[in-house]
């Protein structure tokens, strides 16, 4: 079969909630994919008009805005991409178990395994928590592809990561595999106001942003339980104890995270081993970038568009038999932190080249 491009194409795709940002991001990547065709939007809004008369860099799709259940929007598609906001995919669940095509979603109603802790961080019980410990197949399995490549591979439900997630959790999964998170971990992560939605609220409103800096959901961020439950599992057995102390920042930007964490390591372990550790742990992944050592460290405008994640770092000075490691982490929140991270675990579970349709340079400046 083929699209309209005249691309060969072997899987079919559908976009729930395709009117925000994330939803833009999906249909951009999706309609350039040369093996995968997105044949259906859909949205509670702007139903009946076409994808480009609400996202202005799209030239004519033949694709409007549908409403429908999502039931209906699954059938005869290969994956479903849900660009819903937490809560609403959690009571979509009873819907999903009857679908059989592959489902993909971007909120974080099911990447957490403790009922208890989502309630706290979301603010509402969970719906449907037998959804948060199945092991049948229908299991929710994390679509971060550093940790849980093999698991994705054929998975039919995945949980993509958030945006603070994935950036944080990159930086320091190698340390955590080493065994060298231990005690308080301190991180502060900028990010772009495109994470914050396409609807203006008080807190995002350009003219309030723009030339601003300022913390928010100080020590109270819904990822710091993601996080931590990302980097234990990464752990395993040697997992200690330690706690992650988040403090996000709104930036004036449009899109981009830059994360700095502060961990605390034993003072005979040099630059060459730090090397190793995170070598061994991201050398081979398909959109990590290892800087250091190097000239270069982690920025927002060197990954802007892409999928890439640059990733550096800085040993400090020893003192009272520790020394400071500073572990810096770029991405596009939209991109590898959002959208892009979501199709990288569909084509994992659909078989394909990891990186097909998303592997672009990064846009510059």
């Amino acid at each position: 079969m083929s699209n309209t491009s005249g691309k060969n194409v072997r899987f079919k795709a559908t976009v729930v909630g395709g009117t925000g940002y994330g939803g833009a991001e999906l249909i951009r990547l999706l309609l350039q994919h040369p093996e995968v065709e997105l044949t259906r939007v859909t949205s509670i809004d702007r139903v009946g008009e076409p994808l480009e008369a609400v996202h202005h860099n799209l030239c004519a799709t033949g694709i409007c805005f549908e409403e429908m259940p999502i039931t209906a929007a699954a059938e005869g598609v290969d994956v479903v991409f849900l660009g819903l906001p937490h809560k609403v995919s959690a009571s979509l669940a009873p819907d999903l178990d009857r679908i059989s095509a592959k489902v993909i979603d971007l909120s974080g109603d099911f990447r957490l395994l403790d009922k208890d802790v989502y309630a706290e961080f979301y603010g509402m019980e969970h719906p449907h928590p037998e959804q948060l410990t199945r092991t049948d197949e229908s299991r929710w399995v994390y679509g971060l592809p550093e940790l849980n490549r093999d698991a994705i591979r054929g998975a039919r439900r995945v949980a993509s990561p958030g945006c603070f997630a994935t950036t944080i959790a990159l930086g320091l999964i190698p340390l955590a595999r080493a065994g060298l998170l231990e005690g308080n971990v301190q991180t502060v992560a900028a990010t772009g106001s495109s994470g914050s939605g396409a609807y203006a609220k008080a807190g995002t409103h350009h003219p309030l942003r723009a030339n601003n800096l300022k913390t928010y959901k100080v020590l109270s961020h819904q990822h710091t339980p993601e996080i931590e439950q990302t980097l234990r599992i990464a752990a395993g057995a040697g997992v200690k104890p330690f706690a992650l102390n988040f403090v996000p920042m709104s930036a004036p930007l449009t899109r981009g995270i830059l994360a700095t964490s502060f961990v605390e390591i034993p003072d005979d372990i040099g630059e060459e081993k730090i090397q190793e550790i995170y070598a061994e742990a991201l050398g081979n992944s398909a959109f990590v970038r290892l800087l250091s050592p190097g000239p270069r460290s982690a920025e927002v405008v060197a990954v802007k568009g892409s999928m890439w994640v640059d990733l550096s770092w800085t040993l400090g000075r020893t003192f009272g038999g520790k020394r400071q490691l500073v572990v810096t982490t770029a991405l596009d929140n939209l991109v590898k932190g959002g959208a892009g991270q979501a199709v990288q675990s569909m084509n994992l579970a659909l078989g394909l080249p990891e990186g097909a349709g998303i592997d672009a340079p990064a846009l510059w400046p």
